[in-house]
């Protein structure tokens, strides 16, 4: 979700730069042939040609863009500049606010913003609590019964609990949770989906019919009255909207529906399910936390959030953020021409060891040390920066904060199974089941 900023003019760029350094095309050929994830070639485009550096994926040059002036210019200081344009997940958003431009987009922020900072976070804190709340329920049994569980499943469990009670102001039930796994389905198939629009919906029309039907009986519920025991949500300031902007619609209100489902949910559900997988890889890492303060302090939560940041900087959701060049610049002393396609990621810049040091290393010290992480802007962008980051930053802190106050402490996860690899699409998530047993913990 993207966030309120203003956009500011900026003076013409410089007349003149030096041409943006250029990778060797045998690279792509490479890679080609061994048919490789974008993000291999994209790794050694950086390592060969720099922090902003052109590699041609097609007939023009593609600039890649990973050094953190670079990137904080790209995103926060040209916003107007380098723009967002058809986003990959539009098939299953519409017109939310993820995928929308232009003047639609900042009116469509605009409401939404409040919701997401300070005095409007708050109103949300019961739900997101009454999910986690819900969830160490759930895990007390599995640890009682030693039942074994999928660690990925149980965390979208959470996450769309957490955002289906702040939409609605109801806990979601088995049906919704059910059919909403159509959401998770659809945005696995993104990547693969036919280039033509047409066929592309038609690849996955029935899961598109089930998100729909799930976003229709909410609507109909909120606007017969039938506020949640917590209350009206989200979906009620959308339904209000309506009433005084014609260009609310049943069919934006659904796609604003629908993107924060996504956004509120999928993305949670993945840094928690790496966290996991983390914690698994480094037991240390867990006990430090827990030992950083007694339960409830203001230490633990701390030590918990540097887990959770720690997480997002090996695994930031939105890994890869495509702009395009709306008009001619100079960046970081390189002339990049309009009409240009850049692809600055924030995978790559935060596994850069001239920034980070022993970057593959899983380290949440990196964000309770003093100077433990770099200060610029434009090196830890799990969430992008600029206006067009994420609106939800905070709504997903909380909430994985909170989960992991619950969990943390009750339990010692056993991995019986774990994921194969990593799937690189519209999120870095990991492929395959994760499959765990509880335990009570001790000591």
């Amino acid at each position: 979700m993207d966030s309120e900023a203003g956009l500011s003019p900026h003076p013409p760029a410089p007349a003149t730069g030096h041409p943006v350094p250029e990778a060797d095309p045998g690279l792509v050929a490479r890679w080609q042939a061994a048919g490789g994830e974008l993000v291999d070639l994209l790794g050694q485009v950086r390592e060969e040609a720099g922090g902003v550096a052109g590699v041609r994926l097609g007939p023009g040059l593609t600039v890649l863009v990973t050094d953190p002036d670079a990137v904080q210019h790209v995103l926060a200081r040209r916003p107007d500049r380098y723009v967002k344009r058809a986003h990959r997940a539009r098939l299953l958003v519409g017109d939310g606010v993820l995928s929308a431009t232009g003047d639609a987009w900042k009116r469509q922020r605009r409401l939404l913003q409040s919701q997401f900072t300070g005095t409007g976070m708050r109103r949300y804190d019961g739900r997101i609590a009454g999910a986690a709340r819900t969830t160490a329920a759930r895990w007390s049994g599995y640890a009682r019964t030693g039942e074994a569980f999928d660690v990925g499943q149980e965390m979208r469990r959470f996450a769309l609990d957490a955002i289906w009670r702040s939409l609605t102001g109801y806990a979601v039930d088995e049906e919704t949770e059910r059919e909403l796994t159509a959401v998770a389905s659809v945005a696995a198939a993104l990547p693969t989906l036919p280039a033509d629009a047409a066929d592309a919906r038609d690849a996955v029309a029935a899961d598109l019919a089930r998100i729909d039907a799930v976003a229709r009986r909410a609507v109909e519920t909120a606007r017969a009255g039938a506020a949640g025991p917590d209350g009206p949500g989200l979906l009620q300031v959308l339904l209000d909207a309506a009433t005084e902007r014609p260009e609310y619609t049943d069919r934006l209100i659904r796609d604003e529906l629908v993107t924060l489902l996504v956004a509120g949910h999928e993305t949670t559900a993945t840094t928690l399910t790496w966290l996991h997988l983390l914690l698994d890889r480094n037991p240390t890492a867990r006990e430090e936390t827990l030992a950083a303060g007694p339960e409830g302090s203001a230490r633990r939560r701390r030590a918990i959030q540097a887990l959770v940041h720690e997480t997002l900087r090996l695994y930031p959701p939105a890994w890869i953020l495509p702009r395009h060049a709306a008009a001619a610049d100079i960046l970081a002393g390189h002339t990049v021409e309009a009409g240009t396609d850049l692809l600055v990621c924030p995978y790559l810049t935060h596994r850069d060891p001239g920034l980070w040091p022993d970057p593959e290393r899983f380290d949440p010290r990196r964000f309770t040390a003093p100077e433990g992480r770099p200060a610029h802007p434009g090196a830890y962008l799990p969430f992008g920066i600029g206006p067009r980051a994420c609106l939800g930053t905070q709504f997903a802190l909380r909430e994985s904060t909170v989960l992991l106050e619950h969990l943390l402490p009750a339990h010692t996860v056993t991995f019986r199974r774990t994921p194969t690899g990593t799937s690189y699409g519209i999120t870095v998530r990991p492929e395959g089941p994760a499959v765990v047993t509880l335990a009570p913990r001790t000591g």
